[in-house]
Formats: structure tokens, sequence, C-alpha cells
């Protein structure tokens, strides 16, 4: 995670046409060295299926590979890992059945970020990331209405001293404003899965948090 910047999460309905995998193709071609798979949708068979994609590729090229939300088939596609939300299984019963996972854990209130800090206060913290969000107006969470800001950022990483990523509505030209909060990570799902070339937006999005971060 220290050498992640870019982190693009995927979602089928919104890739304009595209498959999951042809959509991990195209951000693997375009340099991105970490993936999630965020499926809702398909059934178990398909889902596994598509994981056991995911993995292969990943593979190929070095990448991580990590499965939103579903234990079971992380560990059947053996995944790098899993992202979970507050409502999903908790990380440290995850940690139990998968004792080497990289597991990442959103949070939306400085309230749930203070809770993982104090876990990493304590030493029984199984979680290796967080992240911050939605940090604009975003469609793609259910259920979350409001936005918490870039300012969340400082609040946020005060409470909680782990490596963190930040998602929600962001667009390419809010790079430049995540960066100057001290933002290294940058989640995204529309903004490419939407691109017209998810290669070329992927190379575009990871060249500008680069000069960013510089």
């Amino acid at each position: 995670m220290e050498e992640v910047t870019l982190y693009p999460v995927s979602c089928e309905k919104l890739a304009a046409g595209r498959t999951d995998q042809e959509w991990l193709d195209g951000v693997l071609a375009g340099g991105a060295r970490i993936v999630q798979l965020r499926d809702k949708e398909s059934n178990d068979r398909d889902l596994l299926a598509k994981a056991r994609y995911f993995r292969q590729k990943t593979r190929e090229v070095g990448a991580l590979f990590l499965m939103n939300d579903r234990l079971d088939i992380a560990l059947l596609a053996e995944a790098d890992g899993m992202h979970v939300g507050q409502n999903d299984l908790p990380p440290e019963e995850i940690r139990k059945l998968a004792p080497d996972f990289l597991i990442g854990l959103s949070c939306n209130t400085e309230q749930q970020a203070q809770r993982l800090g104090n876990m990493v206060a304590s030493g029984t913290c199984p979680v290796a990331y967080f992240n911050i969000g939605p940090i604009y107006s975003t469609t793609t969470k259910q259920g979350l209405r409001e936005f918490v800001g870039p300012q969340a950022v400082e609040h946020f990483t005060r409470r909680c001293p782990l490596p963190f990523t930040v998602m929600g509505g962001i667009k390419f030209n809010h790079i430049k404003e995540l960066c100057a909060a001290g933002v290294k990570r940058i989640a995204v799902v529309t903004a490419i899965s939407k691109a017209s070339d998810i290669a070329v937006e992927t190379a575009l999005w990871l060249k500008e948090i680069d000069s960013s971060l510089r």
C-alpha cells in the first residue's frame, strides 16, 4: 500500500457497456498496480469466475487484487485481501480465517476513524488501511447522502495513523486539491470506468497524481 497512488475500483454498470474483465484489462494496461473487484449483482458462480480472472491478470503484472465484501470469494480466488464497509464482516473476524490478508475498511465519520485509531493504539488493529469518504457527492454509494469534503482528510487522519485512501465523486480536476490536502492514494470508480479509453485515462491519473505529489 505504501507504493499505491491510484486505486481503481470496478463497477460494471458504470463502465459504459464494458465488462469488469474489460475494465480490468484497461486499468492494468494503463499502469494500475492495485484493483478492487466490487460486484453486488453477479451470482456466486459468475462472481467466482470473474474473481479468478482478476487474480490471474493481476498476478501477470504483479498487481494487488482486493475483493470487496465477499470473504468466501476472496479466499477461493486467492485474492491479496479485502475491502469492507462498516456493515460488512468485521475485519477482526476476517483476520481469523485470512491471517495474511490486506484488509481495508471504509470510514464515513470521524468516530469510525477514532475507533480504528483506538485499535491501532492497543495493538489489536486487523486493518492495513482505511478509506475516507465520500469526499464529494457520489451516486455509487447507496445510503450515503452526505459527503465529507477534502477537509475531512486532516480531521480523520488525526484520529487514525494508518495509511488511507480517499473515494467518492472524485474527478480528474480534484487531484491537485486532494494531494495538497495530504492525500497520497486516490480510489476511483466512475471517472475511470466511464472513460472512452480506460487504459489512457488510468495512465493520465497516475501521471497527474505523481506530479501533484512532488
